[in-house]
């Protein structure tokens, strides 16, 4: 049984992530901030053997623990998805100006979204050195907000995720050497929590018109396409990001 991390996956997507996961007969370890969180998350989880850990994808030790616990408790991880991710809002919802924006404001999103990937990657890698497996892959998180600019995001967290497509482009040539494809996907508007800090649901009609499909994405959405980067199917992607906003940017 092949075993997957998600980060940041008690909840939103991560959560859809890893159900989806689980139900194509992966053993899914639930990481996020708070073990409970996490473990409650893993413990729904379609079949068995799934398990909740904590980390936090900041440090670099955390990330380190995690992986050994999860390798020691289920066996190596041929599968990780780095799913982490923070965006810094003001109050209502209000992204900050540049001119605005504090330097701890734009350090916590970078060390989140952009650090915390890097930590996760190099931190799968360095073991698959050591004790490779078949068919491993990486997936990782950026935004519509990066390849637009955003217009509810923060420069920091467009920053921050922008940063993520170029990393995700020299792991893929450094992992495929191990067998390992590592891609990137690219959600747009999303019904997930991270989207309902600046997004109130009584204007979904209203965004809608500007997206082709004309909904809201859900987290489900997200999952599928995870899915497919995660599978056999996928085995000649690598280094591709996958827009994944129902038409919202067309490339």
């Amino acid at each position: 049984m092949r075993t997957a991390i998600v980060t940041g996956a008690a909840r939103g997507i991560g959560a859809a992530i890893a159900t989806r996961l689980a139900r194509d007969g992966l053993r899914v370890v639930v990481a996020d901030l708070s073990e409970e969180a996490a473990g409650a998350t893993a413990e729904a989880l379609p079949g068995e053997g799934h398990i909740g850990l904590s980390v936090d994808v900041r440090d670099e030790t955390s990330v380190d623990r995690l992986f050994d616990a999860a390798e020691a408790a289920v066996g190596p991880v041929g599968v990780l998805v780095c799913n982490a991710g923070v965006l810094l809002l003001r109050e209502g919802g209000q992204r900050p100006a540049i001119v605005d924006t504090t330097l701890d404001e734009w350090e916590q999103s970078h060390a989140v979204n952009t650090r915390g990937t890097f930590l996760s990657v190099r931190a799968m890698l360095r073991r698959r050195s050591a004790r490779p497996v078949a068919e491993g892959r990486i997936v990782t998180l950026s935004s519509v907000a990066a390849q637009l600019g955003g217009y509810r995001s923060s420069s920091a967290y467009i920053s921050s995720k922008a940063a993520v497509l170029g990393f995700t482009k020299a792991a893929a040539r450094e992992a495929a050497p191990l067998g390992i494809t590592v891609n990137c996907l690219a959600p747009g508007l999303i019904d997930a929590p991270m989207l309902r800090l600046s997004l109130p649901a009584d204007r979904d009609a209203e965004m809608s018109s500007s997206i082709p499909i004309g909904r809201i994405g859900t987290a489900e959405d997200v999952a599928e396409a995870c899915s497919y980067l995660v599978s056999p199917a996928a085995a000649y992607l690598t280094g591709v990001t996958i827009d994944v906003n129902g038409g919202y940017r067309m490339q």
